[in-house]
């Protein structure tokens, strides 16, 4: 059985993916709940897995990784043990901050953050050296236009 949220629920769980540091009592009164019974919501939904986790977002500019890198990887491996291999070797590179396996002609899809073009070479140099890649194509963003880590909750049953 899917777990139910009402109203109470998503209007906890946008304020919290607004901002996970507010005291339980101004949550609360976001809410329109007291305390305790916020706090016990809150819980629930932690226990569910629908708060996996609470994180700083941090300044990429400030920490000057401000360059995104959008990678399109196609292989002709399609054999598990490959996979395993290339998807772990990917998952241990820290500037590689989302990795995809996509449906169509792209097989993957990675988001990578760098300082800049040198740095993204490195990577690419990476890339190519876990063997067996078809393409590697790079599309560096001009401009972000929207971002947020702030998922829609009105699709929740």
């Amino acid at each position: 059985m899917a777990f139910q949220l009402d109203r109470i629920d998503r209007s906890i769980l946008a304020v919290l993916q607004e901002d996970a540091t507010l005291p339980v009592a101004e949550l609360a009164e976001r809410a329109g709940l007291s305390p305790s019974p916020c706090w016990r919501r809150i819980r629930r939904l932690e226990e569910a897995g629908i708060i996996r986790r609470r994180v700083a977002l941090l300044d990429a500019e400030k920490l000057r990784v401000g360059v995104t890198v959008f990678v399109s990887i196609r292989t002709s491996q399609h054999n598990a043990a490959w996979a395993e291999r290339f998807c772990r070797l990917v998952s241990a590179i820290p500037e590689v901050v989302e990795f995809h396996r996509m449906s169509g002609t792209v097989d993957y899809l990675l988001r990578v953050v760098v300082p800049d073009i040198a740095a993204y070479d490195a990577i690419y140099k990476q890339l190519i050296g876990i063997g067996d890649l078809l393409d590697v194509s790079s599309g560096f963003s001009m401009e972000r236009i929207k971002y947020t880590t702030a998922l829609p909750t009105h699709y929740a049953p």
